[in-house]
């Protein structure tokens, strides 16, 4: 996978993050996905944030629009594999928030920095309760670059726990690789405190 298809990716996650609204009837997977990048451009459109010193508001809107709508804890526990278990409660609790954070802090800042009136289309919806995939592509310039969306059924939300590209490279996967690579020769806790120390990182390079 190479640096500018993980980075379109990780630029595509940002564009439909975002929790479904309550209304008459529950929304499709798809209806959910293309809800979300509505708002996330309409935010990324507004000409309020078009300054430098609103940058922080806009990242802050991004965030109460999109911290919902991905499953964490799934995401969570699918990155790190089968030493999940290993984890203590405490330690899968703290685990997830940092996630959480660390990853929204990545995507939010991809998609700042990158959107450019990309188009989505959105392709093929397939539903298999409670989990579905949502197909779609980002076309930009001459690039047309699939994305699938996996999603589940929680809590009467529909919510993504991961992200396909370029012939079904798995962004959870990518990150279970790094993690799992670790936890061969450190504990849960070790691995916890190395994230933390990245998401200090971020956060100062953010100006957070």
């Amino acid at each position: 996978m190479t640096k500018r298809w993980i980075s379109t990716a990780l630029f595509v996650v940002c564009l439909v993050i975002g929790q479904a609204s309550a209304s008459a009837g529950s929304p499709t997977p798809m209806q959910t996905v293309k809800e979300r990048i509505d708002q996330i451009i309409s935010v990324l459109n507004d000409p309020q944030y078009h300054t430098p010193a609103r940058k922080e508001a806009q990242r802050d809107k991004i965030w109460e629009i999109s911290k919902n709508m991905f499953d964490f804890t799934e995401i969570s526990r699918r990155t790190v594999g089968p030493k999940w278990d290993s984890f203590s409660d405490p330690e899968k609790s703290r685990f997830t928030d940092v996630f959480m954070q660390f990853l929204g802090n990545t995507y939010i800042d991809k998609m700042q920095g990158e959107y450019h009136n990309e188009q989505v289309v959105y392709l093929q919806e397939i539903v298999k309760e409670p989990q579905a995939l949502v197909r779609t592509q980002l076309k930009r310039e001459n690039i047309a670059l699939p994305i699938d969306y996996r999603m589940k059924h929680v809590e009467d939300k529909w919510k993504i726990y991961d992200i396909l590209v370029e012939n079904g490279v798995s962004i959870v996967q990518n990150y279970r690789v790094q993690f799992q690579s670790i936890l061969q020769k450190e504990s849960p806790a070790q691995l916890i405190a190395r994230l933390e120390e990245k998401l200090k990182e971020q956060q100062s390079q953010l100006g957070q």
